[in-house]
């Protein structure tokens, strides 16, 4: 930890029974003495009352004392937990900055607990995705995350990656020694293995994230196909206006729903056309970049054409080429056919609900969720990421042995994927990165 200074945050929510002011720093319990009169023993609630520099008892409640390095920060830690009113509270945190803290950062209690390695940068960031969790599940995942469920299993890559880097580094270096290389150490099964557990982290990972983060959905396509109306039905509420005139949505519209635990994000754009309305205009630009944007795109059409690119209005926004797209043919009962579904498309009718619950349960097909075994641990989409760029750079260095034998460029592939998982737990992570992720948290964690 480089820095020294105090610092001090309301740490629960403004209003409650209960608050509680959180000091940490070299100073916390000197400058807790002087408010308290008390000499507080470590982790002993002691009933005291709080009172200001004139001496007036400001309010009474509880001190409790976690002297380093055994607190969360790795540092002298004072918690006053008085009642939970918001001018109390904040009286008594300006008396503590009078003493000599100052305002903590939004997540520097984190930081400093990361900083000074009594969690990591996973365990960190699940903190953030307990306090956000929308669900039981996303709590469950978070948890896990904290007690270092996630954290494990990358540090079981990285020693992999490490037992394989000694190896192959020390056959360059020792070349006389004459070891075949390719059998000895079993390299070629070793890193077959090694991607097989990537590839299971990844899994998981995934549907961490979408206990995290949730299933970004957008619903496009021409004007009034009824796209408002799939919002509708499935937000079960009216959230958007159905009319039967041609471009009634004009903005983005958002719902946040679950299917079956799995958070969904939906959100209704305004339709793909031409149009000379400034309005209008500016509901299709927003519309394209939540396209660009989205985890699925729903596609509505009211008519019977199956290709996309009979139904795409490509002559507006390209076709996304990374992003899946489902067909969604809507208006069943005004030909009174059944709902249908296949891989790509679905026949539904917004309208009556016929085949919203099969598009529910397709959509959590399409995002590889079971739900039998979510709770794993939680995860973020840069974690992710890492994994996927560790798993490339494994299998490059896989390619390159087979083909080429060129040891040197494995050894620097496996280098490559190292820094990558080190970046998940923080061992190697830039200090923009680091910036970004505690920023994010909210004061007083």
């Amino acid at each position: 930890m480089l820095e020294n200074d105090t610092i001090v945050a309301i740490a629960t929510g403004v209003g409650g029974g209960v608050g509680i002011v959180r000091i940490s720093g070299c100073s916390a319990l000197n400058i807790a003495e002087k408010i308290t009169d008390k000499k507080p023993s470590p982790r002993i609630a002691t009933f005291c009352a709080f009172r200001n520099d004139k001496g007036s008892v400001v309010d009474s409640g509880i001190i409790l004392f976690f002297p380093a390095p055994h607190s969360f920060t790795g540092e002298d830690v004072v918690e006053l937990q008085g009642h939970g009113g918001a001018v109390v509270l904040d009286q008594l945190q300006n008396m503590v900055i009078a003493l000599g803290a100052r305002q903590a950062r939004p997540g520097e209690f984190s930081e400093r607990a990361f900083l000074n390695n009594k969690i990591d940068l996973a365990q960190a960031e699940a903190i953030a995705d307990i306090i956000t969790a929308s669900n039981s599940f996303a709590a469950r995942s978070a948890v896990h995350s904290l007690q270092g469920v996630f954290s494990e299993k990358i540090n079981q890559l990285i020693a992999a990656l490490v037992a394989l880097r000694v190896y192959i580094e020390a056959s360059m270096d020792f070349p006389e020694e004459e070891v075949d290389f390719l059998t000895a150490g079993k390299i070629k099964e070793r890193l077959s293995d090694l991607g097989q557990q990537l590839n299971s982290t990844i899994i998981d990972a995934q549907e961490g994230a979408l206990m995290t983060e949730g299933l970004t959905i957008v619903i496009a396509g021409k004007p009034n196909v009824g796209k408002s109306s799939l919002l509708n039905a499935l937000s079960q509420r009216d959230s958007a206006i159905v009319t039967s005139i041609a471009g009634t949505t004009r903005d983005v519209l958002r719902e946040h729903i679950q299917i079956d635990g799995m958070p969904v994000h939906i959100i209704d754009t305004a339709g793909l056309r031409e149009s000379n309305d400034p309005v209008e205009q500016e509901g299709i630009r927003r519309a394209k970049i939540e396209i660009e944007n989205a985890d699925q795109i729903l596609l509505v059409t009211d008519s019977n054409e199956t290709a996309l690119l009979d139904v795409w209005p490509t002559d507006i926004v390209p076709v996304p080429q990374q992003t899946p797209i489902l067909l969604i043919r809507n208006k069943s009962d005004l030909i009174n056919q059944e709902s249908s579904i296949s891989d790509s498309k679905i026949t539904l009718s917004a309208k009556t609900g016929d085949g919203i619950l099969l598009l529910k349960q397709h959509l959590k097909k399409l995002a590889g969720y079971t739900g039998e075994d979510a709770g794993k641990f939680s995860a973020r989409r840069r974690h992710i990421t890492a994994l996927k760029n560790a798993r490339r750079h494994t299998d490059a260095g896989f390619t390159l042995l087979l083909e080429n034998n060129a040891v040197e460029l494995l050894a620097e592939e496996l280098r490559l994927a190292q820094q990558e998982l080190e970046a998940i737990t923080g061992r190697f992570a830039p200090d923009d990165l680091l910036e970004k992720i505690f920023r994010s948290f909210c004061i007083g964690k």
